[in-house]
C-alpha cells in the first residue's frame, strides 16, 4: 500500500551525467565539487582578511590542502569499497569526476596537508584552522547539492513529504537502490508511484553544515578564542554524521554494526572535545593581534 504522504515526495528528474567525451565524464557531482572548492576558498579569503592574513596565505594553503583533501576523500571511499566493480586499481582512486568520495577523507587529508604547510610557514595554527574549517564546511555544503542531484548516496525509504524520489532512469537511486523497485511498464506510462522515496540524508547534512558555519562565525568574532570554532566544528560535525549515518545505507559496516563514517566520527569526537577544552582555556584574541597575525615576511603584493 502506498503511503499517501509519499505522493508528496520531491521528484528529481535530472540526469547525473552532463556530458561525456571519450573517457571524460562530466557529472553534477563534479561540477558542484568544483564550485564548492571555489566557494570555500572565497569564504576563507574573506575571513583571513579580517583575522590578519593576506590573500596569498590562503591561496598557498589551498594549493596544498585541496589536492590533499581530494586524494584523501577519494582514497577513503575507494578503500572502503575495494574489490567492487570499477574499484580494483590504484588509478580508480583518481577518478573523482565519476563521483564517490568520502567527506571524512577530505577533512582528514585537507587538514593534514594544510597543517604541515602552516607549520612550515609558522602561521598561528589555531587561527588558521578556524579559517580553514569555516571554508571547508561552506565548500562541503555546496558540494552536497551535487550529491543530492546525483542520488548516489542511498538512504532509508521514507514517507515524509520532503522525501526525495529519483525518477531519471540514469540515476543510481532509480536503477539500483537496494530498498526500492521500479516497474518499467508503469514508469513508461508516466506512473512514478512505484518508485520509492527516500530520506534526503545529504540534504540534511547540507543544512547542518550551514548551521555549524553560523556557529563558527559567532565563535570567531564574538568569543575570539583561536581554535574554538574549529574544534567545536569537528565535534558538531562528527556528532551529526554519527546520527545521519543511521539514515544512510551506502556505507559498509566494518565493526560492531558501525559504518566507516560512524567509526571515523567516534574517533574525531574526542579530538574535538579535547581540542575545544584546550582552546577555551587560552586567552582571548585581542583585536589588535589580528593585524599582527600574519608572519612578518608575508607582505601584500605591490
Amino acid at each position: 500500500m502506498i503511503n499517501t504522504l509519499a505522493l508528496l515526495a520531491i521528484e528529481i528528474d535530472i540526469d547525473p551525467e552532463i556530458w561525456e567525451f571519450g573517457d571524460l565524464l562530466l557529472t553534477w557531482h563534479g561540477v558542484f565539487t568544483a564550485l564548492g572548492i571555489a566557494g570555500g576558498v572565497y569564504v576563507a579569503v574573506l575571513l583571513a582578511r579580517r583575522l590578519g592574513f593576506i590573500d596569498d596565505d590562503v591561496y598557498s594553503v589551498a594549493l596544498i590542502a585541496i589536492p590533499a583533501g581530494i586524494i584523501g576523500a577519494r582514497a577513503l571511499w575507494a578503500v572502503e569499497r575495494w574489490g567492487d566493480p570499477g574499484i580494483d586499481s590504484a588509478i580508480d582512486i583518481l577518478r573523482v569526476n565519476e563521483g564517490g568520495i568520502s567527506i571524512f577523507g577530505a577533512i582528514i587529508g585537507g587538514i593534514v596537508g594544510g597543517l604541515i604547510y602552516g607549520w612550515v610557514r609558522k602561521f598561528p595554527i589555531r587561527r588558521a584552522l578556524d579559517i580553514a574549517g569555516a571554508g571547508a564546511l561552506v565548500g562541503m555544503a555546496i558540494g552536497r547539492i551535487g550529491d543530492l542531484i546525483n542520488g548516489e548516496h542511498f538512504a532509508e525509504v521514507s514517507s515524509l513529504p520532503w522525501a526525495v524520489k529519483y525518477v531519471n532512469d540514469n540515476n543510481p537511486s532509480f536503477a539500483s537502490h537496494p530498498q526500492c523497485s521500479v516497474d518499467p511498464l508503469l514508469f513508461s506510462f508516466g506512473d512514478t508511484s512505484a518508485i520509492c522515496a527516500q530520506h534526503p540524508a545529504v540534504g540534511y547534512e547540507l543544512l547542518g553544515d550551514l548551521v555549524i558555519v553560523g556557529l563558527m562565525l559567532g565563535a570567531i568574532f564574538l568569543l575570539r578564542k583561536d581554535g574554538v570554532a574549529f574544534f567545536g566544528a569537528v565535534l558538531l560535525y562528527s556528532l551529526m554524521r554519527l546520527g545521519l549515518s543511521e539514515l544512510r545505507i551506502d556505507s559498509r559496516e566494518i565493526i560492531w554494526g558501525l559504518t566507516t563514517p560512524q567509526v571515523t566520527a567516534l574517533f574525531l569526537i574526542p579530538v574535538g572535545v579535547l581540542g575545544l577544552v584546550y582552546a577555551l582555556r587560552q586567552p582571548r584574541r585581542e583585536l589588535e593581534e589580528e593585524a599582527r597575525a600574519a608572519p612578518p615576511t608575508a607582505e601584500a603584493p605591490a
